[in-house]
């Protein structure tokens, strides 16, 4: 994909004291100013969400709902949830992955709630994504060596053996596919972030005609929307402006100043976004990127043979139940998918 333009990642500011329990709403309610919210869009793409255990926030159809009391606990003394070796599995990790007994798992701490953050102690990396990368080192008998790289740096760092494995809601792509092996373990949906009320109707191609649309730069929201935009010159209708920002409170008081429509990022975090907040909502929930559904994954450099292993150790979280245990914990439950497996360039 071609991207729109470079866009640096700001670090994440605190969203609440610390030790304090997230609850569905008023968190950030009648703040005076927008808060910088850390590269909401960079982890993807992913991609990387309404709530089946009912800490959705918004509704399919992108209007705030005050349905669901489960809170997201945001300090960093929770544990996470663990699971067995499979010793059948353990066996069959390739040698240069089992060597020093560690699974070396990368995340992106910018992605905000519920994903892959920072908790309320500025030091420990909380979220689905480090829960999930957890009961996967558990199936496969590893310690988890969880590492914190941005997401402009993960695809060089992983290429390079930095590490071994990426969790960071990252979402496969046909372009991904050249490059890195997957172990897909959750769906994907995109989402528009409006100003409340604002009544766009966003969430097909021809919404976004002469719209301006803030995005982060490489993700598949943006390789989405530039694909929107081809078809839309071609039916000879005006393209989308898409517009890259040097940071989230950047993209946040361009929304609320008007400077731009709405901010396309994973449904995931702007879900969040807006069940906390009273000034915004969201608006469509899009879940194709190319054919078929869009599907978050592990991520592997191409050709190390240890996707295959891994998805088996996902699937049998999921069988076990501790998969669902952890998607329920951060409000996922209706991103579960019934089956884990890899996907590679001759086999995506």
């Amino acid at each position: 994909m071609t991207p729109a333009r470079s866009a640096s990642r700001s670090p994440r500011g605190h969203l609440q004291p610390p030790g304090r329990v997230l609850t569905r709403r008023g968190m950030l309610a009648g703040a005076a100013s927008l808060p910088a919210l850390a590269a909401l869009a960079a982890c993807a793409d992913p991609t990387t969400v309404s709530s089946a255990s009912g800490t959705s926030g918004v509704s399919d159809s992108g209007g705030s709902s005050d349905g669901g009391s489960s809170p997201i606990d945001t300090s960093g003394k929770q544990k996470r949830i663990r699971t067995k070796v499979d010793e059948e599995l353990a066996k069959a990790v390739p040698e240069t992955f089992r060597k020093d007994g560690k699974l070396t798992v990368a995340t992106t701490v910018v992605g905000g709630p519920p994903l892959c953050f920072m908790a309320d102690d500025n030091k420990t990396p909380i979220g689905s994504e480090p829960d999930i990368a957890q009961l996967a080192a558990d199936k496969l008998g590893l310690e988890l060596d969880l590492k914190i790289t941005s997401w402009e740096n993960w695809p060089l760092k992983l290429k390079t053996g930095e590490f071994e494995v990426v969790h960071s809601n990252v979402g496969i792509n046909d372009e991904r596919l050249h490059t890195f092996d997957f172990a897909s373990y959750r769906r994907a949906f995109m989402t528009f972030l409006v100003k409340k009320g604002a009544k766009l109707g966003l969430g097909e191609p021809d919404s976004v005609s002469g719209r301006i649309i803030a995005v982060g730069n490489g993700t598949n929201q943006e390789a989405l929307l530039m694909r929107w935009n081809e078809d839309l010159k071609k039916d000879g209708k005006d393209p989308a402006e898409l517009k890259n920002f040097s940071s989230d409170a950047d993209v946040l008081l361009a929304l609320g100043s008007g400077r731009v429509d709405a901010y396309f990022a994973p449904f995931e975090t702007m879900n969040y976004v807006a069940s906390t907040r009273d000034d915004v909502e969201t608006q469509g929930k899009i879940d194709e990127l190319s054919p078929g559904k869009t599907l978050v994954a592990a991520t592997f450099k191409r050709g190390t043979g240890i996707a295959e292993v891994y998805a088996k150790a996902l699937q049998a979280t999921i069988d076990e139940g501790t998969y669902a245990k952890v998607l329920d914990r951060w409000g996922l439950g209706s991103e579960a998918v019934k089956t884990s497996r890899a996907h590679t360039k001759e086999n995506p």
